[in-house]
């Protein structure tokens, strides 16, 4: 099997077209790949984008970052503000960014069902609610449900602790999040590790994302260095 390693995050996020939907993985800055985003900014003129994520941003780095770019029309998340989300703040309220609010079990449901071939899911959650607007309901055994739509992209940038060159993954504690749905419900999935390790060094039961659902895989050199340092 061909490699999935490349050599730098620019080479990484080569050829995201403008247009393009994009999740990025993390639970505010737990799991974000920051470096990718990095390199999205500064490597890529893709614009136009659709970020897909828990959260519209943290401060003024990562998907703030990306924001405050002007080079993002639309977020899908659900939690777009907090107190240090001041990015997302001035460009929504300025009619800059167009935000799709979804409860976040919907929204982890929505990419699960994406990757997995579902056609829709009926959930109670947002049913009598605007989120339920204009989608088709259904009663249940006496309960009511709103009908949702998977949620596909084009691209997912994720974060893990370690892969190998074959691109199965293992992450640490809570940054796993929403990485391993994202992974299979995009075309292109790009993945940093703190660490890339030989073939047969992951158990093979710990791998959470099989290296199916992974194109590209580059490992970040500070990461590394801290992990080897913390090790020592």
């Amino acid at each position: 099997m061909i490699s999935k390693i490349v050599a730098s995050t620019a080479e990484a996020v080569a050829g995201i077209q403008d247009g393009s939907s994009v999740m990025i993985g993390g639970f505010g800055v737990a799991g974000q790949p920051v470096e990718l985003i990095d390199a999205l900014l500064e490597s890529s003129s893709a614009t136009d984008l659709t970020i897909i994520s828990n959260n519209a941003g943290n401060g003024d780095t990562g998907i703030a970052a990306l924001l405050a770019s002007g080079r993002v029309r639309k977020v899908i998340c659900s939690f777009p503000r907090q107190s240090d989300s001041h990015v997302f703040d001035e460009l929504y309220r300025a009619g800059k960014l167009e935000l799709e609010l979804v409860p976040q079990g919907n929204l982890a449901e929505r990419i699960r069902a994406a990757g997995a071939g579902i056609g829709g899911f009926f959930t109670p959650t947002g049913f009598g609610t605007t989120l339920a607007e204009g989608k088709e309901t259904r009663v249940i055994d006496g309960r009511n449900y709103v009908l949702e739509a998977p949620i596909h992209a084009d691209v997912a940038l994720i974060k893990a602790v370690a892969g190998d060159r074959w691109g199965n993954l293992i992450y640490r504690k809570t940054a796993r999040n929403f990485g391993p749905i994202m992974a299979t419900a995009a075309k292109l999935s790009i993945v940093q590790v703190d660490r890339i390790v030989e073939l047969g060094e992951l158990d093979p039961e710990a791998v959470v994302t099989p290296g199916i659902f992974v194109k590209r895989l580059v490992q970040i050199e500070s990461n590394a260095a801290v992990s080897e340092g913390a090790a020592q």
